[in-house]
């Protein structure tokens, strides 16, 4: 990429805006030689790294790379043997390699970024290097006591030295004697040794070595014989301090030494741990993310936005300062003209297309939607801004033409090429003339061009040219104001008599001005006003139309919102209804068992026990029944049914079987016969063989008695006897909870058949009857349903 594409579309000033999120000086270096990429797997790459610290930020906050430093030059530094860093450098180490270990740690705890976990794999957490850094510098650079035992050592003695020599003199200031000797009662410090401040008039009085004097001359700052010993034992103290000191650099030199590498590698990867957090917080404030690479020479960016219109020049963000537009280059689209009026945002879109394109390229999420598509063009070449040069000798159109025969020198297939103000500097029809001819050079050779122009020629030229589109920057005629969106498929007007009425221009210069415009040259202005006009009514019905679609879908929402709480209500209260059954059940479940134990003793012989028995059983069922709400004891009817699905026909309360389906009318097959019916007029069919049912308002007693049958065999029986059997049966079925029951009869003649089905239909606790299933005995067999259970 030319470093004069990169200048002309500022990514040197998106570069340094990027360095200024770094948190570290490695980082914010390499940031500032940030370049774009020519390989698209490395461009992916870093877009996914990008992206996945993006979402680190999100989720878990920054990494900790507060305590990274550059040790280029410490590590240069102690190369040679015996060579050693003082406290200040060791501690900038220590915390590199502290700040190292946390990210190892904190990366490698994040599944859900595998590029940032595998860098952070290459990082070294040097423990020993870094246990003997922490043990012997401190936070503020010193040195630590316990850098080796012969520091500690000395700086005890010191230490000790130091409070007895204090203690000496503060005895002798102490002294009744020598009350008026002294100019102040403190013990100081002179040259490294202790001493007490003595009048001049008094000297005779002290004995000792005068080490200084104050500016009067009337204070003597005088070292006493009887601290002269100590202190001189102080002073051999404090240089072995020192040469120990120098002995514990020396060795953490040589042992920062020995982890050079480990080290130099941990500053890279660091450093681009910042580089990919500094993105991940811009793209944060900039509302950016990575757009889809495509392999097909296109430039699709939807909402996009210039990155340096969304940040203060103080790195503020300011995100309402840009306006979103769409720039669409491919499929179709192998040129893109813009035009419209000065300020109107031509420059800034053409800007924009190619600072965008070129922080891809660098692996930079940009300001613009997830569906947007960008091609890796191999090179991106722009000419933007009169750039004169008085040495060269060259005008703007000279400038212009220098420019773009180094385009044409090197422009191919896979060019993105970049021309603002295209035909300017020169007689209009001959610039015109001159742009189209490097259009049509440049489409040959298999190049995107986007331009920007005031000229009618070349806004025809897009008009009648096929893959050759023109776009109009909006401009508002009442307010002057740009309102800096693009509408495709129209040329922009340049709106200089508009402009210049609004700005007082006197009327007859005006009208004069418009006489001096030829018959074509004002039907073609009036032409793209008309388009204009047009263009911005739609795009406002389009709006309105938009607005209507988002209420509506909030409306919806909102229904949708409605009705789940509703049905969240409704199953609550269900619940709640359903809890209080089973404690009603718990409660009446003693009363059962009674119940049925008395119905035992009962056996046959006490008619009026049992109808008694079934009576107290009826009125502790129907005092659970009262405490389930009506919607639990309604059936439940199917939305939609499947082919060989079973159902209930309610109407005949008999079961069937689906044979087809047409909207909200189903074809069935009942009792060997073929009905068709509608959907409301069925149920779902649910096996209630014994006697619990699955549901969410069903309440039943568990209560059972041992060896109870819920067939009865009555064949070859006569039908009083039978009946009489039939009687105990059901009353002991119901007493057990059962909700269906068999009754075998056989066929025969079918006299018993028709005497058990008709004390079936008038019994009060019988709720339906029905042959069986084939399988289970057919005709042979009736199913009863009974009541309650």
């Amino acid at each position: 990429m030319s470093a004069t594409s990169l200048r002309l579309l500022e990514f040197d000033k998106v570069v340094t805006l990027l360095a200024g999120f770094s948190v570290t000086g490695p980082g914010r270096e390499r940031l500032l030689a940030l370049r774009p990429l020519s390989e698209r797997s490395m461009v992916a790459a870093e877009l996914q790294a990008a992206g996945e610290m993006q979402r680190h930020l999100e989720q878990s906050g920054a990494p900790p790379l507060g305590g990274a430093c550059d040790l280029q030059g410490h590590l240069r530094q102690v190369r040679a043997e015996g060579s050693w860093l003082p406290p200040p450098a060791l501690l900038e180490v220590r915390t590199s390699l502290e700040a190292a270990a946390a990210c190892r740690r904190s990366f490698l705890a994040a599944p859900d970024a595998p590029l940032l976990q595998e860098l952070s794999r290459g990082l070294t957490e040097c423990r020993g290097v870094a246990r003997d850094l922490g043990q012997s510098i401190g936070p503020r650079g010193e040195i630590l006591d316990g850098a080796s035992f012969e520091l500690g050592e000395l700086r005890r003695e010191i230490q000790q030295l130091r409070g007895r020599i204090r203690r000496s003199l503060e005895n002798l200031l102490a002294r009744e004697s020598l009350a008026g000797a002294f100019q102040d009662r403190l013990v100081t410090e002179r040259g490294g040794r202790y001493v007490v401040p003595v009048r001049a008039d008094h000297r005779g009085q002290v004995k000792g070595f005068i080490h200084d004097e104050s500016a009067s001359g009337q204070t003597l700052y005088i070292e006493p014989t009887l601290v002269l010993e100590a202190n001189n034992d102080l002073q051999t103290a404090l240089r072995e301090e020192k040469r120990e000191e120098e002995r514990v650099l020396r060795r953490l030199a040589a042992a920062v030494r020995g982890v050079g590498a480990e080290l130099a590698t941990n500053q890279e990867l660091l450093a681009r741990l910042d580089n990919y957090a500094a993105i991940g917080r811009f793209a944060r404030q900039a509302g950016a993310c990575a757009p889809q690479l495509s392999d097909e020479p296109c430039l699709e960016l939807r909402g996009a936005r210039h990155p340096l219109l969304l940040f203060a020049a103080d790195g503020a963000p300011r995100p309402d300062q840009a306006v979103p537009i769409d720039l669409l280059l491919g499929r179709g689209c192998e040129v893109l003209v813009i035009s419209g009026p000065n300020t109107g945002g031509k420059t800034v879109a053409l800007k924009t297309a190619g600072l965008l394109q070129l922080m891809v390229a660098a692996g930079v999420p940009i300001p613009c939607r997830p569906e947007s598509r960008v091609h890796l063009f191999g090179r991106v070449f722009a000419d933007i801004g009169d750039e004169q040069s008085i040495e060269a000798a060259l005008s703007t159109f000279s400038g212009h033409l220098t420019r773009m025969r180094a385009i044409l020198a090197a422009a191919d297939g896979d060019s993105l090429v970049l021309i603002d103000e295209a035909g300017t500097g020169t007689d209009p029809a001959e610039g015109a003339a001159l742009a189209l001819a490097l259009l049509d050079e440049l489409r040959q050779r298999g190049a995107r061009v986007i331009l920007t122009t005031h000229l009618n020629l070349i806004k025809g030229y897009a008009q009648l040219q096929e893959e050759v589109e023109n776009a109009a920057v909006e401009f508002d005629p009442q307010t002057l104001a740009p309102t800096y969106r693009l509408h495709y498929g129209i040329p922009g007007a340049s709106n200089a008599f508009t402009i210049a009425r609004l700005l007082g221009l006197p009327a007859a210069v005006l009208a004069r001005a418009e006489a001096y415009l030829g018959s074509d040259e004002r039907e073609g202005l009036d032409l793209i006003e008309r388009l204009n006009r047009l263009t911005r009514e739609v795009a406002e019905e389009r709006e309105t139309a938009r607005q209507l679609r988002a209420q509506a879908d909030q409306e919806r929402e909102k229904r949708r919102r409605l009705l789940g709480e509703l049905e969240q209500e409704r199953r609550r209260i269900l619940e709640k209804a359903t809890r209080r059954g089973e404690a009603l059940v718990r409660q009446a479940e003693e009363r059962l068992r009674a119940l049925l134990d008395a119905a035992a003793q009962a056996g046959h012989a006490a008619p009026p026990l049992r109808a008694e028995l079934l009576g107290q059983l009826r009125e502790v069922r129907s005092e659970v029944a009262a405490q389930q709400p009506e919607a639990a004891r309604q059936a439940e009817a199917p939305r939609e049914v499947a082919v060989g699905e079973r159902v209930r026909i309610v109407p005949l309360d008999t079961e069937a079987e689906v044979l087809r389906c047409s909207g909200e009318t189903v074809e069935l097959s009942a009792g060997g016969k073929k009905l068709r019916l509608p959907l409301t007029a069925l149920e779902a069919y649910r096996p209630r063989r014994f006697a619990r049912e699955a549901g969410p308002a069903q309440v039943r007693s568990k209560i059972e008695r041992d060896g109870f049958e819920s067939k009865l065999v009555l064949v070859g029986q006569r039908v009083e006897a039978a009946l009489e059997r039939l009687d105990r049966f059901l009353d002991d079925a119901l007493l057990q909870g059962l909700r269906e029951v068999e009754v075998v009869h056989g066929s025969g003649e079918g006299i018993l058949r028709r005497a058990v089905r008709e004390h079936l239909a008038a019994h009060r606790e019988v709720t339906a009857f029905r042959a069986a299933l084939p399988e289970q005995g057919g005709e042979n067999v009736t199913v009863a349903e009974l009541r309650g259970g």
